[in-house]
């Protein structure tokens, strides 16, 4: 068997081939266009989105079936009649919708995204930025009236126009608020609370489909690009978990066939995948806003000129030294949820250097990190060791500080493309394949050496505190 993965990310979109004998290459690379039309705002143009994946197909030629994974929460408005965007993609990072979500959330209407949902009132989620279009893109009132508007994650519209089938999977619809972890389907309240209309949106299916052919090629598997990694990291049982350092850090752990409980934690209960008549598979995520894009700052500040410069330091932590970074450069997300955070320096001094500040860069992001696994230990999502990849992974320094302040075993994954290998070898369970070819085996592990006190985590904690706004400190 010979499978077919896409991962069409925030930044790109990267086709693979995975062969049965586990053979794993990349076919083609591409770049598209980030849109910044104002401040708060992230946009990217859906046809210059489709049309890379569809060259994705082209490269790689003849295959068995096809898994597409996609950017989670990031949403697209079309004609169901032309299939044309009405409107640029609106990302997941955008928030342009924080006044209406803080306006539920004053009416008291949290209660009831999380309960059914599972989510808290933020624009992140896909419901507000479906409410927007409605309310601000005058294309959108006209084509409700005459029953062609969709409204849609970016994987719905890809499956619309390259298959002719409307539909999205469990995952993603788990991401958008506006479908209930109960029934795993849209539910009329939450789309009263919104105002969305359910004709809208897609039907959700299982993440093995079926979604349609490409062609004469099947397309067998399609879900978020974040539980596509965690199935590329070889998580199956209660307590895996991983972390994938991208643009923003992104913590899942399976928690099993039982939707997770609610509770205070700031985690969020998602849907990890379902295979076609199994009982769903159900995680905790906890999702950082800033992790390389912090990184990326800090270089275009002029921190660091080269990758390698910041493999190691010369000093003892900078957080031992009381120098510390919070990196709430686009608001704060799990456990807080607060999108009116800032980022933060603390400690700085007359005899602080760039490198100083680049190292409690690295060392804010592993500290964010760390808050939303001890979260989700808290609610009892902890094995022996946590699985990591992403560009940071490739960090020796980050490696060994975020193992020091989660003291656990840190693993980094022995592929650096986890959503794409998830995503290929969910298409080839859809497709039918009993075993799957084996994992890469790990290229590093990080043993705790020097675990963080509790003095120092509070430390940090007190840095949050102050990029909150809160003047008592």
């Amino acid at each position: 068997m010979k499978v077919l993965a896409i991962d069409q990310g925030t930044t790109g979109t990267k086709a693979f081939v995975l062969e049965e004998d586990g053979a794993f290459n990349k076919v083609a690379s591409f770049e598209h266009q980030q849109i910044y039309p104002q401040s708060g705002w992230v946009e990217h143009d859906a046809e210059e989105l489709l049309k890379h994946v569809s060259a994705c197909i082209t490269a790689a030629g003849k295959v068995d079936a096809i898994g597409l994974a996609n950017q989670g929460e990031t949403l697209v408005a079309w004609d169901s009649e032309t299939g044309k965007p009405i409107y640029n993609a609106i990302v997941w990072q955008d928030d342009r919708t924080k006044d209406i979500t803080e306006k539920l959330k004053a009416e008291g209407a949290e209660a009831l995204t999380q309960g059914k949902a599972g989510l808290p009132l933020d624009p992140y989620f896909s419901a507000s930025k479906m409410r927007w279009v409605i309310d601000h893109v005058e294309a959108a009132k006209d084509l409700l009236k005459l029953d062609r508007l969709r409204l849609g994650t970016s994987d719905a519209f890809f499956l619309d126009r390259l298959t002719g089938t409307f539909a999205t999977d469990v995952t993603t619809a788990s991401r958008t608020s506006l479908m209930s972890l109960d029934t795993l389907q849209w539910d009329d309240e939450l789309c009263d609370l919104f105002g969305v209309p359910r004709q809208c949106l897609p039907d959700i299916k299982n993440t093995t489909g079926p979604f349609g052919l490409i062609g004469e090629t099947p397309v067998r598997a399609s879900m978020v690009d974040q539980q596509a990694a965690l199935f590329g990291h070889g998580c199956m049982r209660p307590g895996d978990a991983k972390i994938t350092f991208g643009t923003g850090a992104f913590a899942l752990a399976i928690t099993g066939q039982q939707r997770p409980e609610k509770n205070q934690s700031g985690l969020l209960p998602t849907v990890a995948w379902r295979i076609a008549d199994q009982p769903a598979l159900f995680a905790v995520d906890g999702g950082i806003y800033n992790a390389a894009s912090a990184v990326n700052w800090a270089k275009g500040l002029g921190l660091f000129s080269d990758y390698a410069e910041i493999n190691s330091f010369p000093t003892e932590t900078a957080l031992t030294r009381g120098l510390v970074f919070v990196p709430a450069l686009s608001g704060m997300a799990a456990p807080h949820w607060d999108r009116s955070a800032s980022g933060l320096w603390l400690g700085l001094g007359l005899d602080t250097t760039k490198l100083d500040m680049m190292q409690a860069v690295l060392e804010g992001v592993a500290l964010r990190a760390a808050e939303v696994v001890h979260a989700m230990g808290r609610l009892g999502a902890r094995g022996d060791f946590i699985s990591i990849d992403g560009g940071l992974a490739a960090n020796p320094y980050f490696g060994q500080f975020l193992a020091n302040a989660l003291s656990r075993t840190v693993t980094v994954a022995g592929s650096t493309e986890l959503t794409g290998l998830g995503v290929a070898r969910m298409a080839m369970v859809g497709a039918g394949q009993k075993n799957l070819p084996p994992l890469p085996p790990p290229l590093r592990n990080y043993f705790p050496t020097a675990p963080l006190n509790a003095a120092l985590h509070a430390r940090f904690g007190i840095a949050i505190l102050r990029s909150k706004g809160w003047k008592n400190f």
